[in-house]
């Protein structure tokens, strides 16, 4: 999947989390900073891609993006497993807890959980295409969905720009039509100024 795709995804998961499962309160710089934590969940599997959005928006990003490739192993190894996402999650656990101090008011938690929830987004839905995706490494085998690889999406395809994407934005718009009173509900009583 490409990066859009992966932000709304990302977006949406995190939405539907928010109304299952919504904090008791959240301040409105949290709730800013989580929204930018999912995003940034949304696309960091692919930091092991030296033509990730991240690499390609450093300075010197291409060379970072290949040594870290070739660190991680190469695309769709070892950030698109499940250790890839327990590294992930306790490295940003870690930054987070740094950064605490500068936070302020910043519930860090919420952030991490909101980052986290971008990861997990980007691991289904890179699961759904044609490579898959290495859950259970260092078992080498890629779990994709369906099981024929003929039946997965390719990436960048017409099918992912003329059928994924859509399909998760009518989802979206159907999502928040659909649980508007208590989205608002949330929102009014969970955000503190």
């Amino acid at each position: 999947m490409i990066a859009r795709t992966h932000d709304l995804a990302a977006i949406t998961a995190l939405g539907v989390v928010f109304l299952l499962m919504p904090p008791v309160t959240l301040s409105l710089a949290t709730a800013m900073v989580a929204v930018l934590a999912n995003l940034i969940g949304g696309i960091a599997p692919d930091i092991d891609q030296p033509t990730a959005p991240l690499w390609r928006n450093l300075p010197v990003g291409r060379y970072f993006g290949r040594v870290f490739g070739v660190l991680l192993g190469g695309h769709r190894f070892l950030t698109h497993s499940l250790i890839g996402l327990i590294l992930l999650g306790f490295l940003s656990r870690m930054l987070l807890t740094f950064l605490h101090p500068i936070m302020g008011s910043i519930n860090s938690d919420i952030v991490w959980w909101a980052f986290m929830i971008g990861v997990i987004s980007h691991l289904v839905m890179d699961t759904f295409t044609k490579e898959g995706v290495p859950w259970l490494l260092p078992i080498p085998i890629k779990f994709g969905i369906p099981p024929l690889k003929s039946w997965r999406i390719t990436t960048d395809s017409a099918v992912e720009t003329f059928i994924i994407l859509p399909v998760l934005l009518a989802f979206n718009c159907w999502f928040y039509f659909q649980h508007y009173s208590e989205i608002i509900y949330l929102l009014k009583h969970t955000i503190v100024y």
